[in-house]
């Protein structure tokens, strides 16, 4: 029996993966994962072996291309089905993960001149190196009455496109005159499967303070002020925007040979991992926040108005289900901070007793942690170890953790960044319902839920309400599929609505439930939190600047 399929590529921070979806059920037929060869570049630049400053975060192009060769191939492979059956693709990727080209796409860091150029390279969305940058945009744009502020929580951060592209302009003025365009990576991908350039309005408005209301990007005149010449960049911009869900085209005879699909393939605008998340996970209305957990966590929820909430990454009409405002928050370090500290921290004899267990040292700490009542370490965290995204939007924001004694054990620190991951999560759930936006229901994905139980309990337990799980393991990527078949439409098998495409995410019947003598503790806890955020995230300057000040000029 021929179906009607569609393929979802989703790019995250180490990996690319793919995902075969029947578009009839919303059944996954097939996938593939493809690990980035050059993963994260964040300390050596490897074409030359330069050491990067601190704070930086870059990719090698080189990445994208063999990851979407692998996985599509791979994903298509293991559904069985022929390149005919596969009628629509869509792309979503990290961001703002920007990326400096040439008039027709090619990235400067492919090119000869600019291999050895580290301001060349696609900034990943955690590159924090700009935040000076972006504090001059707030500082800025309050000046002249906020402007543009509001539609992001009060100020931007170092992650978003201005401010790496004045970094660019300022530090790497050659490579800016370079540079023809400044896109996306999503934008990017989807440029090169349809042949033409193709940008999404919903990146731009979340990542580029593109506002339709203030007729686009900010003015040359505030940019002109910001730097002299920096103007320059509206040219590099893209300002013919598409929405979520359309067409932007369809598959060029060498992309269709080299994925091995059919050529003329629709395919779908590109879109943010988190975004299209929240189509995998059944929503196409207010009411539910979605909850993407990985390296990072973004939180999504939609609303039929528009509402001032501190510390948001953004505010867009349309920007996710059109009808709908679409509100974007976030912790800019969870999967990370746990990575970071099992790596660097773990002992030898607990490696050792974890390989004896047959087990990895994640699960073995994790077990250790699982075992300690809430309260029991002694010990309280801020959840800062890559910055602060929301609520306080500042990059230079560094982890604490209070407490310690001789008697702190690993399992201790483990569960109190755990912990200190829920608060923050806490926190962002309270600016929103403060600020007027309904959150009815918390539905959580991505690859954190299925490998920590602990801390999925933890985070039921310290906001006090119930955690929904997606039932696919591979939501983004579903996601994608599905604005895929919103690309296709239904003459060829796909779907004429979100609301229709919403119906093929999945909930799973599993949720946390909370222990409200565990929730005791933890608004206990949380109060210290809260207390410790507004002493050294409110008025950073003496402890957190100060500390990296000091650390700058001994590398210096």
């Amino acid at each position: 029996m021929t179906r009607s399929a569609a393929i979802g590529i989703d790019y995250g921070t180490e990996s690319c993966r793919a995902v075969v979806v029947d578009l009839a059920s919303g059944s996954e037929l097939g996938e593939a994962v493809h690990a980035y060869r050059s993963g994260v570049i964040d300390e050596v630049l490897p074409a030359t072996g330069q050491a990067l400053p601190p704070s930086w975060a870059l990719q090698d192009p080189a990445d994208y291309v063999e990851g979407l060769t692998s996985v599509v191939r791979g994903a298509l492979t293991a559904s069985g089905l022929t390149a005919d059956e596969i009628v629509g693709i869509g792309v979503d990727t990290t961001a703002c993960t920007v990326i400096p080209t040439t008039a027709d796409g090619v990235p400067l860091a492919t090119t000869p001149q600019w291999r050895a150029e580290p301001h060349a390279y696609p900034k990943l969305w955690k590159h924090h190196a700009a935040q000076r940058h972006a504090d001059r945009v707030n500082a800025l744009a309050r000046a002249h009455g906020g402007l543009f502020l509001d539609s992001y929580g009060g100020k931007i951060s170092s992650e978003w496109l201005i401010p790496k592209a004045l970094e660019i302009f300022e530090a790497a003025p050659d490579v800016f005159a370079a540079t023809d365009r400044l896109i996306e990576l999503e934008d990017w991908l989807v440029s090169q499967l349809v042949g033409h350039e193709v940008r999404g309005a919903h990146v731009a408005g979340y990542k580029a303070n593109y506002r339709t209301e203030d007729g686009g990007y900010p003015s040359e005149q505030f940019l002109e002020e910001l730097s002299a010449g920096f103007a320059a960049v509206l040219g590099k911009l893209g300002h013919d925007l598409v929405g979520p869900g359309t067409r932007a085209g369809v598959l060029t005879e060498e992309w269709a040979q080299r994925l091995g699909l059919r050529p003329g393939t629709a395919v779908a605008s590109g879109n943010m991992d988190a975004h299209v998340a929240m189509l995998a996970c059944g929503v196409a209305g207010p009411g539910d926040m979605v909850l993407v957990m990985g390296t990072s966590v973004c939180n999504l929820v939609l609303s039929a108005e528009t509402q001032h909430v501190e510390g948001m990454s953004g505010v867009v009409e349309d920007g996710i289900i059109p009808g709908y405002w679409a509100y974007e928050a976030g912790q800019p370090g969870v999967g990370d901070t746990f990575g970071w500290y099992v790596r660097n921290f773990l002992p030898q004899r607990y490696a050792e007793a974890a390989q004896a267990a047959g087990v990895s040292g994640f699960d073995y700490l994790a077990d250790r942690a699982t075992a300690l009542r809430p309260g029991e370490s002694g010990l309280i965290a801020l959840d800062w170890f890559n910055g602060n995204r929301s609520v306080l939007v500042d990059a230079d924001l560094s982890g604490v953790l209070v407490g310690m004694t001789l008697a702190t054990r690993p399992e201790h620190v483990y569960r109190a960044l755990i912990e200190a991951a829920a608060f923050g999560q806490r926190t962002i759930l309270e600016a929103f319902e403060c600020s007027g936006v309904a959150v009815d229901r918390i539905v959580a994905c991505g690859g954190l839920p299925g490998k920590s139980p602990l801390l999925m309990q933890v985070l039921a337990d310290a906001t006090g309400r119930e955690i929904h799980l997606s039932a696919s393991a591979n939501t983004p990527a579903l996601g994608a599929a599905l604005h895929a078949g919103l690309a296709a439409g239904s003459e060829a098998g796909g779907y004429d609505s979100f609301a229709e495409a919403a119906a093929f995410g999945r909930i799973s019947e599993t949720a946390y439930t909370p222990d409200p003598e565990a929730g005791a503790v933890y608004d206990r806890l949380y109060r210290i939190y809260d207390r410790l955020s507004t002493d050294l995230g409110r008025r950073p300057e003496d402890v957190m600047y100060a500390l990296r000040d000091i650390a700058a000029g001994a590398v210096a």
